[in-house]
């Protein structure tokens, strides 16, 4: 089975994960990451500017976690953003950062109750991983998002260089799960992180997975050697 037909995890236990690292989430992602993750988010709401101007009236954040992305796009765009997540812990979290024009709403990204052509851009950070269905969660962007609206994916991938791929994936196979489980309590939810990178497509299959889902004009550039990819797209016009 490759990554591309890989299917994607049961949601109640992505839930049941999130749920319970949620208390240590942000200090683990900065940790493990060394801050790393602040810079890629950085990368990505630059994107954003790129695509859709400095004040695009209307962002989704799909899967957003803890609120970090949505924060960022509020303090460095003139825009309301909505950002949502099906796990409630994780909502309260970024309930707990919304400030400014940030509303946060526990939402499915599968099934996402919004109307059609509501967006300007809509957004996902480390979450089109974790959908049950990546297919469906890319065509139910596309639908939120009007007409030559943009979609910006920040995601794990495949490191480009041999010899830093070997690094990163020893790294992420045997350090990154350890200190995640002295620390949050859990040791399947940051094996499944690596088990969950191994099987995700790699940069051009994902390219290929948002044409299939309507997207034009896509593209994707390689953070840190491609440690992680941001992806983007633009809706067509209906």
């Amino acid at each position: 089975m490759t990554r591309r037909d890989y299917p994607g995890p049961d949601s109640r236990q992505i839930q049941r994960m999130f749920a319970g690292i949620a208390p240590r989430y942000d200090f683990l992602n900065h940790f493990l990451s060394a801050s790393i993750d602040r810079h890629w988010r950085r990368i990505a709401t630059a994107k954003v500017r790129d695509l859709a101007g400095s004040s695009p009236s209307l962002c989704l954040d799909a899967c957003c976690g803890t609120g970090d992305l949505a924060v960022a796009l509020d303090r460095h765009l003139e825009t309301k953003v909505i950002a949502a997540d099906f796990c409630h812990p994780m909502v309260t979290r970024a309930m707990e950062k919304a400030v400014g024009r940030i509303r946060v709403i526990e939402a499915d990204a599968l099934q996402l109750p919004l109307a059609d052509g509501s967006f300007d851009v809509v957004t996902i950070a480390f979450g089109l991983r974790n959908l049950a269905d990546r297919s469906a969660g890319l065509r139910e962007i596309h639908r939120v998002l009007k007409p030559g609206g943009a979609a910006v994916i920040l995601e794990f991938s495949r490191p480009v260089l041999p010899v830093f791929r070997q690094m990163f994936e020893f790294y992420f196979r045997n350090i990154l799960p350890f200190v995640g489980s002295v620390v949050s309590g859990d040791s399947q939810a940051y094996r499944y992180l690596h088990d969950s990178v191994q099987v995700f497509p790699d940069q051009d299959q994902l390219v290929e997975m948002m044409r299939n889902a309507g997207f034009v004009d896509t593209g994707y550039r390689n953070l840190s050697g491609g440690i992680a990819a941001l992806h983007w797209g633009l809706s067509v016009y209906r």
